[in-house]
């Protein structure tokens, strides 16, 4: 399917299900920064179905910049699904489109996606293609709080893949900063590494809670908290 075909195919599938009630909600719930057609997920991805599975990666980040540049913002999260559901096929090659795009309009939402999608490349590419692993090094410097935000949650889901050692590293360079997303941000990524090595996670937040916001201290115990 050729880029054009794409957009084509997702405008035709949820331009007919905008609701304006809806979308003034979801608009809200950002801030009002941004406009919406009133689809909740559900229905936007049975609308929508898979996409993108034939698509080469040149074509796949292309289809995904045109999608971004519609106004509405289901159709940025019918990119990031697009990609997130090719992204085991992306090599280090599409990390700077990626960070590129989570600089396009960025909020929490579509950031976090796309974090998601580039957690994958990373997590598949590390070993072999040192470039996975500088990109993140090079995020986690990124004048963009989002860009750091990216580099600080692309290793969740890892589980006890997870880079600890650069994890607890990408956590203390950021202790300082003073955004609400970026302190949550540490919070989050050193909670789910938590569920799964809580000796090392309590030894390393014993060791350095007094550098961390009480925000990031009580969103990484949060899982700690509630089994005890």
């Amino acid at each position: 399917m050729a880029t054009e075909n794409i957009v084509d195919h997702v405008r035709g599938a949820l331009q007919p299900l905008a609701d304006p009630e809806q979308a003034r909600r979801m608009s809200d719930y950002l801030r009002g920064q941004f406009p919406f057609l009133g689809i909740p997920t559900p229905q936007r991805r049975a609308a929508i179905g898979k996409i993108g599975a034939d698509l080469d990666q040149p074509t796949l980040l292309d289809a995904a910049e045109r999608l971004w540049d519609l106004p509405q913002r289901e159709y940025k999260y019918a990119a990031a699904d697009m990609l997130a559901g090719a992204a085991r096929r992306l090599d280090a090659d599409a990390l700077a489109p990626l960070i590129a795009l989570a600089q396009r309009e960025p909020w929490w939402d579509t950031v976090d996606a796309l974090a998601g999608v580039v957690g994958t490349i990373v997590r598949r590419q590390r070993a072999a293609d040192p470039r996975a692993v500088q990109a993140m090094d090079d995020a986690l410097l990124h004048p963009s709080l989002w860009v750091r935000r990216i580099a600080m949650l692309h290793q969740r889901g890892w589980r006890l893949e997870t880079d600890e050692a650069r994890l607890f590293r990408y956590a203390l360079a950021l202790a300082n900063e003073e955004d609400f997303f970026l302190r949550k941000a540490i919070g989050w990524a050193l909670r789910d590494y938590a569920r799964w090595n809580p000796p090392a996670f309590a030894a390393f937040l014993a060791e350095h809670r007094g550098r961390f916001a009480p925000l990031t201290v009580r969103e990484a115990s949060r899982h700690m908290e509630a089994e005890d």
